[in-house]
């Protein structure tokens, strides 16, 4: 009972911590969308991103996919540049491949500890039914040594047992239920993130050319 305790407060912990982290890179990746998509100058938007993480401010998980991409972009484009060179498909696939991986950098983020919780909600029910089923052999084992055998005998030995696999229940259904609501959660930003390479790699294939 112990142990589960002590990992329904871990569980709980996990899942303030993760409601917060979710519900800030929800609202970032809408405040830089709409500085994306209202027209701006990508290089303003570029140089911004670069000096907000210089700043130590807080930058959103698009964000810094968007300026792994154009830092990538520039780059490519210069060493390019200084062989005379212009290859619009080496510099769509350098972009892309460093908003791919700035994309799993975050991903590997935000999908943190889901794991943990994952585990709680599906372990905790066996610990606790262990625990009940171990309490209630101790029960009637001590019988034994009980001249007449009633149920007022046994009963308080089964209500204890009983509360080991009610506190497996209450660490396990808050994760469950934490664990469903941040996996939607999380896949809905990867969607988002996902169509927003695509739709700015298209945007840089047109620079590109």
């Amino acid at each position: 009972m112990a142990l589960l305790l002590a990992v329904s407060v871990m569980s709980w912990t996990y899942i303030f911590r993760k409601m917060f982290a979710i519900r800030s890179a929800r609202l970032q990746t809408e405040e830089f969308e709409r500085a994306f998509w209202s027209g701006g100058n990508l290089s303003t938007l570029y140089q911004d991103a670069t000096s907000n993480r210089r700043k130590g401010s807080g930058t959103g998980a698009l964000e810094r996919i968007f300026e792994a991409g154009m830092d990538e972009f520039n780059k490519v484009k210069a060493s390019l540049g200084s062989r005379g060179g212009n290859d619009s498909a080496a510099l769509l696939d350098g972009a892309r491949r460093a908003m791919r991986a700035a994309y799993q950098r975050e991903m590997d983020a935000l999908e943190s500890h889901l794991a943990f919780l994952a585990s709680v909600g599906s372990v905790s029910p066996y610990v606790g039914l262990f625990g009940t089923v171990w309490g209630i052999m101790n029960a009637f084992r001590g019988l034994a040594n009980v001249q007449q055998a009633t149920l007022a005998a046994v009963a308080p030995g089964i209500a204890e047992a009983l509360i080991a696999t009610a506190i497996g229940l209450f660490a396990a259904i808050p994760a469950v239920v934490a664990y469903n609501r941040f996996s939607h959660d999380v896949d809905r930003l990867a969607i988002r993130f996902e169509s927003f390479i695509e739709e700015f790699s298209n945007i840089l294939q047109r620079q590109a050319r």
